[in-house]
């Protein structure tokens, strides 16, 4: 989730907490939970830092060992300490066991993204994502801040965020229902795909479709059970030379692979006698552009000159970043 929605949360969490006797009862230990579960709501994104060094770094350690279980363990017990130098008096297990639930309400609300996590490391790096909510999502959002507005005009918040959560929960099986009609409304409109991604926007009813088959890629949205196919790429495999094993290479591209499940290439000799390896990611079309790509240009000795990845929405932009890049 956003990090709005994962405050707001945080906030709401600690009103809830009030259903706990001990934190009820005690006002410092209360104050020290709600920082308790507003700074653990937020803890496990601290790896966005890594975005300050570059997109590569950020792309490929995001929500990865600071989402991971010994992590999740770990934050509650960092944030516990360093809480209790300021609250003598907070009761350390009942703050301890608040701020663990934030932590990993933080990390479990992260998996129905479309984005993931890397949730099971130690064990498997492979990432979770379920895909039926969207990063940001306004109802979420919303419910919190109606929730937030509640409790301060006076109402219950235990009662509140109670009947708020369990209104959270039927919305996400709802989701997931909603998801599973998409998909089967996919296979009647493309019927021979092998590899389907059906990832949520903030509309209800809209869906980012992107798929495969053995021939070809698909590209499209859907509008509960309508599905428009908007493009269709045949799919070639990557050319095995060494310009492009020399690309990939990059850190840049290889960030892009092992991020990006369906993607395709373009090769191109540029008019400054460099060649450019594009990876096009099909699954974020937006105004009939694709945005998130991998670029890597190269000399005739198969030397990367400059490279870039990330989010571009103009290729004015993305030729500004690969020129800096090519003069660091």
């Amino acid at each position: 989730m956003d990090s709005g929605t994962h405050l707001v949360m945080g906030i709401a969490l600690g009103g809830l907490a009030l259903a706990d006797p001990v934190v009820a009862n005690h006002s410092i230990t209360f104050t020290a939970v709600m920082a308790g579960t507003i700074i653990g709501s937020q803890a496990p994104d601290i790896d966005t830092v890594l975005k300050m060094r570059n997109n590569a770094i950020y792309i490929r350690h995001h929500r990865g060992i600071t989402h991971s279980i010994p992590a999740t363990l770990l934050w509650p017990l960092l944030i516990t300490a360093i809480l209790s130098l300021f609250f003598q008096d907070a009761n350390t297990l009942h703050l301890w066991l608040w701020i663990q639930l934030a932590v990993f309400l933080h990390v479990f609300v992260d998996i129905f993204n479309a984005y993931g996590t890397q949730a099971l490391r130690p064990f498997s790096k492979q990432w979770v994502a379920l895909g039926v909510i969207n990063t940001f999502d306004p109802f979420i959002f919303t419910i919190h801040c109606i929730g937030l507005l509640l409790w301060a005009f006076g109402a219950n918040p235990v009662l509140t965020f109670s009947i708020m959560y369990c209104i959270i929960v039927l919305y996400y099986i709802l989701r997931f229902f909603v998801q599973k009609a998409v998909k089967k409304a996919v296979h009647a409109t493309i019927q021979d795909e092998e590899y389907v991604i059906v990832a949520p926007t903030m509309r209800f009813f809209n869906w980012r479709v992107a798929a495969a088959s053995k021939t070809h890629y698909y590209v499209g949205k859907a509008y509960g059970r309508t599905v428009n196919i908007y493009d269709k790429f045949e799919i070639h495999p990557l050319p095995k030379t060494p310009l492009v094993e020399k690309a990939l290479s990059d850190s840049n591209l290889e960030a892009f692979v092992s991020f990006s499940p369906l993607y395709r290439w373009e090769i191109s000799e540029l008019d400054n006698g460099l060649t450019e390896v594009r990876l096009i990611d099909l699954r974020y079309r937006s105004n009939n552009r694709y945005p998130f790509v991998a670029v890597a240009h190269l000399n005739d000795d198969l030397d990367v000159v400059t490279s870039y990845t990330g989010w571009i929405f103009t290729e004015d932009k993305l030729q500004r970043k690969l020129q800096i890049g090519a003069s660091d």
